[in-house]
């Protein structure tokens, strides 16, 4: 698997934001669902969503506290 560029966080609009959020989030339940199925080839591919989730989360919550 290639590495990804980071995108820049702080570059996105609040409306891309939201949009990731979802979609990630949905990526992260089929994962599991595929997972609990048949095992994964790479296991880690859930952390890697998780932690980014979590990063997105974190940029929402610190723009919606900066207001």
């Amino acid at each position: 698997m290639a590495k990804k560029e980071k995108v820049n966080l702080a570059d996105m609009s609040v409306e891309d934001l939201k949009q990731s959020i979802a979609d990630e989030k949905s990526q992260l339940k089929k994962l599991k669902f595929n997972h609990t199925v048949t095992p994964l080839e790479n296991p880690m591919q859930m952390r890697e969503l998780r932690r980014k989730v979590a990063r997105l989360l974190t940029e929402e919550n610190k723009r919606k506290t900066a207001r």
